[in-house]
This record gives structure tokens, C-alpha cells and sequence, in this order.
């Protein structure tokens, strides 16, 4: 493998060094897992621009969106405005084996692409739900409200692939036709999670700020416009060091996401491509859909305004 990248023009350092603190894995286990699934993941990030998560020896992890000054010219990359930041960007395109392994020897542990191509930044691919459950160890919950928003997508006539986070939850992806515009997405989503609240109250929530959700599960359908998704098969900086993983439906008792890490991932795949296999076609929303999405407040917005509502009444 060492050999088999100084040809693509990409060296390897350190690569018996630890990953980082309570990985249980090293740098050459992290390079060698992206190598082995890089048939798999660059399908996932081609022509996205990404954001990685980077884990210095020592030091605690960060984001990446700009690519350094050090960036070697054969990396491709996109300059796009950043919202969060209020910048352009210079965001890297991982759209080659050589780019991965290049990343990966910067210690890029967690891989997150935009939901737009370079090619259409005005239009979404997928609307994602995260299942975002309240604690580490109430996935069992979080299995139930991934299944209520299924029952909300199938009786809307749609089909969604389903993954663990690598975390604690899960992410649900619909493929979408790429003519609906942003706000017509957004608004689809949210309409979406509401549904699924109403479904099942005692255990969805829509509510963005934490301390309104009761200790219910959050079915957060933010990740819209300019958000980022963790890939499909990216390694987590987490404890473990596990992997987002796509699942089917009818596994998700039998798993958990700590089941699938950089270690164990690549035996439990075999051959296949779990996510690209299992993805439906794109599809469209219907109108009934989005009408009912556009009545419904942007989950950001309204709790900054209800934030500092609360902060005037605390003075």
C-alpha cells in the first residue's frame, strides 16, 4: 500500500501513530479502511465540496472547509461562498483515489460533502432527516423514530435508504429530483419531521432547542441549502473509531453503531455497495407536501428569536 501510493504521488507518514485518544486503531488502519472502501465512498463525495474532520497528534479535532496553503495542485477544488463563515471557500473535491489517500494521510478522519453538486449548487440530491436521539445509548428509540418517518415517506408514495450516523443516531436519505428548488426541499423536510411528530408524540420531537425535547428523540430536518451530511462509509472521531454504515430496514434491531468501525467494516460489506445498491431513483414531492412545509417556521430562525426571548426574560 505504501509502495502503491508513492506511485500516485502521495506519501504516508506516521502510520503506526494512534488515530487519536480511545480509537483503538492508527493512522495506517484509518488509510487502509478508506483505501478499501474508496470504490464505495468516492461516489459519495464526487464533485461535492467537503469538509473534513481532521484529529492533529495531541490535539483535539477539527473542521476543515478551506484546503491549506500546502495543498498539493492535482487536488481539484471549487471556491463557493460559505454562509456559516461569511467567506468564499476553497473547498477540496475528493473526486480520486489519490485525493483520499492524500487526505487520509493528513489524518481527515470524518468525511462530510455538501448535499448540492458544482455543478447545480442551487439544487439538493437528497433530503435528510437526522435521527437524533438523546443519548448514547437510546438507539432503540432512535430505530423507532427513524421507522415513524418511513411510515410518513411511504404514505407519501416515497422510498428513503437509511444508515447509522457513526454516532448515536441515524440519517435518513430521500433522493430527490434535482429540478425542486432549495426552499422547495427545505420546506418538504420539514413538513416531513412535523408529520412524524404528529405520529407518534411521545417520542419525535421537532423542537431545535435541546431543552424543549423532553428527552424524545430529535427528527432534525435542518440539514438543508448549504448543509453537509457525513458520507456514507466515513470513519467517525469518535470512541471506536466507527463508520457511518448504511443498514436495511428490517436489520435495524439487530444493529448498533458501534458494530461497524474502521476494524470491522470492510468484512461485514463484503463485495457490496450497501448504499449505492439499495438507493432508489430520484423523486418528486408533492404539492400537498410543500404547501404544508412552507407553513411551517424555519427551526433555526425560530429558536434564535425564542433564545433571545428567553434571555430578555431572564434580565
Amino acid at each position: 500500500m505504501t509502495e502503491d501510493a508513492a506511485a500516485l504521488g502521495v506519501e504516508l507518514t506516521n502510520l503506526d501513530e494512534p488515530l487519536f485518544d480511545a480509537a483503538g486503531a492508527t493512522k495506517r488502519d484509518l488509510v487502509d479502511y478508506l483505501d478499501s472502501v474508496a470504490g464505495r465512498i468516492l461516489p459519495e463525495l464526487e464533485d461535492r465540496p467537503l469538509s473534513v474532520i481532521r484529529v492533529h497528534r495531541g490535539q483535539e479535532a477539527f473542521m476543515q472547509k478551506n484546503l491549506p496553503s500546502y495543498t498539493p495542485s492535482w487536488v481539484q477544488r471549487v471556491t463557493m461562498w460559505a454562509e456559516s463563515s461569511k467567506r468564499e471557500v476553497s473547498y477540496a473535491l475528493c473526486n480520486d483515489r489519490r485525493t483520499l489517500l492524500w487526505l487520509a494521510n493528513q489524518r481527515a478522519v470524518e468525511y462530510h460533502p455538501a448535499l448540492v453538486r458544482v455543478d447545480s449548487p442551487e439544487h439538493m440530491t437528497h433530503l435528510v432527516l437526522d435521527i437524533d436521539p438523546p443519548r448514547a445509548d437510546a438507539f432503540p428509540a432512535a430505530v423507532r423514530a427513524a421507522r415513524v418517518v418511513r411510515r410518513v415517506l411511504l404514505d407519501e408514495g416515497l422510498d428513503a435508504v437509511i444508515k447509522t450516523s457513526g454516532a448515536k443516531g441515524l440519517h435518513i436519505f430521500v433522493p430527490i429530483d434535482t429540478s425542486l428548488s432549495m426552499d422547495a426541499a427545505a420546506a418538504g423536510t420539514r413538513a416531513i419531521a412535523a408529520r412524524a411528530e404528529r405520529l407518534d408524540p411521545g417520542a419525535v420531537t421537532t423542537a431545535f432547542m435541546k431543552e424543549d425535547r423532553e428527552g424524545k428523540v430529535f427528527v432534525d430536518a435542518t440539514r438543508v441549502g448549504g448543509a453537509t451530511v457525513v458520507a456514507a462509509y466515513s470513519p467517525r472521531v469518535r470512541p471506536g473509531a466507527p463508520v457511518s454504515f448504511p443498514v436495511d430496514w428490517d436489520e435495524l434491531d439487530d444493529v448498533s453503531p458501534a458494530d461497524f468501525t474502521i476494524l470491522t467494516a470492510v468484512r461485514l460489506l463484503g463485495d457490496d455497495d450497501r448504499w449505492a445498491t439499495r438507493m432508489p431513483p430520484p423523486q418528486r414531492l408533492s404539492t400537498e407536501l410543500l404547501e404544508e412545509g412552507r407553513a411551517i417556521p424555519v427551526a433555526r430562525v425560530q429558536a434564535m428569536h425564542e433564545g433571545k426571548r428567553r434571555a430578555r426574560g431572564r434580565t
